[in-house]
């Protein structure tokens, strides 16, 4: 009778810790099926850049340092120096951190821009400038370096696009659009968050939490391309002459809509 008991106490046990398992195991399987229904996937794997275009020639500019990528705006590629995802997208959602290491260059030709995307004349008609501590770089959209959203030092802050808003053949409701509601920066050498949102021809880029730009439309945008992560600057006489894309990225992810 003892032994009976024993044997069918044994069985319960077991069969318990089958079901707890069973429990444990679903909850994990649902918990990755949650996260792979979510449909983002990531761009950059923390380790190197598998999944991205190294511009040929570039020289180990463009690497990755600390699990970030680093940009030290001195690539020796002959062309484009420019980073580009080795995948085509259409509609999607981008997210991903960037920060401005330092900013070494003084850009004397600033604008002062309005809510409009123009910029503030003086009692001349000409256009205003002041002098920035500048980077300089962007997330281009679709492979087209116009259909930029601007990373820089700017009073009118990140998220523009700077290629849209200075087309004089754009109509001004676009310009207007591709013009940041606000400047949403955190501080230079401080990490910030882009949430970058392409459907057809219209644009969304909100920043640290904060629209920026709401559904702006890119007349002509293409209807596919690569992500890339923009180059600029140059040195003359081992000065920079240009602002320079002083910048690290990381946590990329896309999700396809």
């Amino acid at each position: 009778m003892i032994h009976s008991l024993s044997k069918i106490f044994a069985n319960c046990f077991i069969s318990f810790l089958l079901i707890a398992l069973f429990v444990f195991t679903t909850g994990l399987v649902h918990t990755e099926s949650s996260d792979e229904n979510g449909g983002w996937i990531s761009l950059f794997n923390g380790e190197d850049l598998s999944g991205w275009i190294i511009p040929d020639g570039d020289g180990g500019h463009w690497q990755v340092i600390d699990g970030v990528i680093d940009y030290d705006a001195m690539s020796q590629a002959p062309g484009s120096k420019d980073l580009w995802t080795d995948t085509e997208f259409t509609d999607f959602t981008l997210r991903l951190d960037w920060r401005i290491k330092e900013t070494p260059f003084v850009n004397p030709n600033v604008p002062i821009i309005l809510s409009d995307g123009s910029h503030k004349l003086d009692e001349n008609g000409e256009i205003i400038t002041i002098s920035v501590p500048d980077s300089d770089s962007g997330i281009y959209l679709r492979g087209m370096p116009k259909a930029q959203v601007n990373i820089w030092t700017w009073p009118i802050g990140s998220g523009e696009v700077y290629g849209y808003r200075m087309d004089q053949n754009m109509p001004p409701e676009v310009r207007a659009a591709v013009t940041p509601a606000m400047h949403a920066d955190n501080h230079i050498g401080e990490w910030n968050t882009f949430e970058i949102t392409m459907r057809d021809e219209y644009l969304t880029v909100v920043l640290n939490g904060h629209t920026v730009i709401r559904g702006a439309h890119l007349p002509g945008v293409a209807a596919s391309g690569p992500i890339g992560l923009q180059h600029h600057g140059h040195k003359v006489d081992g000065e920079w002459a240009s602002s320079p894309s002083l910048v690290q990225f990381k946590n990329i992810y896309i999700k396809e809509l």
